[in-house]
């Protein structure tokens, strides 16, 4: 089995492509970042050379792939169509970005569905992503759309591993797309990771509803909050209510060889981030059953 890439969610201050050197002072190989303000509807716009110079240092650090999450405000099931129209604007922005940086994913949260059917939710969510993407020059196998499972709130869009698979399903034919799983949001969720047993259990459900092949990237966080308790907050790695376990697992996993592993851990301090990467990177090779 190859050497995992293992990463981190990073800054972008003082230009993009800067996100990949801190990429590399820390010991990392891929990475993820915000392409735009995660809180703002206003789009960014990132210079030509900027974009070159990402590819330029990814290439030259082999720090791959590039993992774009999109802005937190992006609604894409809304039951109001201004917020769902500004959010598809939004988010074509968010596409179009990606592709002028070259990056491989780009990570969806669908949105939340309250105020409608969860079935209405996800064929609202599934129409916006089509008409966001709608012309953009997709093809190939480069880039994809990925859909990250959440933390199981009632009315958010893809809480368990069936509605993120019915959601890939319905645009599949079309657009680019995969999954990206948060070991936070699974535990939260109610999906055990943390024993032998529970693990394999949760891994044969993925294959079952989504697939293993869809899976392109798991975002690493250690849970604060207890096993389907339905609270997203993430904890270093090794440090929360999952411990080392689920971790360890992933990243010894070949059916997840394929995957990227990024955290999206808190900042506490300016060595976190590199902590985080090193604690990953010491669990490879040392998969003990329980």
């Amino acid at each position: 089995m190859a050497s995992p890439r293992i990463g981190i969610h990073l800054s972008t201050s003082g230009g993009v492509f800067k996100a990949a050197e801190r990429a590399k002072e820390i010991g990392a190989n891929t990475f993820q970042i915000f392409s735009s303000s995660p809180r703002m509807w206003r789009p960014a716009k990132i210079a030509p050379e900027h974009c070159a110079e990402m590819h330029r240092l990814r290439g030259l650090y082999d720090c791959m792939p590039l993992v774009i999450h999109t802005s937190y405000l992006v609604n894409l099931c809304s039951q109001s169509e201004e917020v769902r129209e500004k959010s598809i604007i939004a988010f074509r922005g968010e596409v179009e970005r990606a592709l002028a940086l070259q990056a491989e994913y780009l990570v969806l949260h669908p949105g939340s569905w309250r105020g409608l059917t969860r079935e209405q939710g996800l064929d609202l969510a599934a129409e916006s992503i089509s008409k966001a993407t709608h012309g953009l020059d997709l093809s190939g196998d480069r880039f994809r759309i990925l859909i990250e499972n959440t933390a199981g709130a009632e009315f958010s869009l893809g809480g368990s591993f069936e509605q993120v698979a019915q959601l890939i399903e319905r645009l599949e034919s079309h657009v680019p797309v995969g999954a990206c799983l948060d070991t936070c949001h699974c535990h939260v969720a109610g999906y055990d990771l943390t024993s032998e047993a529970s693990y394999d259990a949760t891994v044969q459900h993925i294959e079952s509803t989504i697939g293993l092949d869809k899976v392109r990237v798991w975002h690493m966080n250690d849970a604060k909050a207890a096993l389907g308790s339905k609270l997203d907050r993430h904890q270093h790695i090794g440090e929360g209510t999952m411990g080392l376990a689920p971790f360890r697992s992933l990243l010894n996993d070949p059916r997840f060889a394929h995957c990227a592993f990024i955290a999206e851990t808190p900042v506490d301090d300016p060595e976190d981030d590199r902590k985080n990467v090193v604690a990953m990177r010491s669990l490879v090779g040392k998969l003990v059953k329980a």
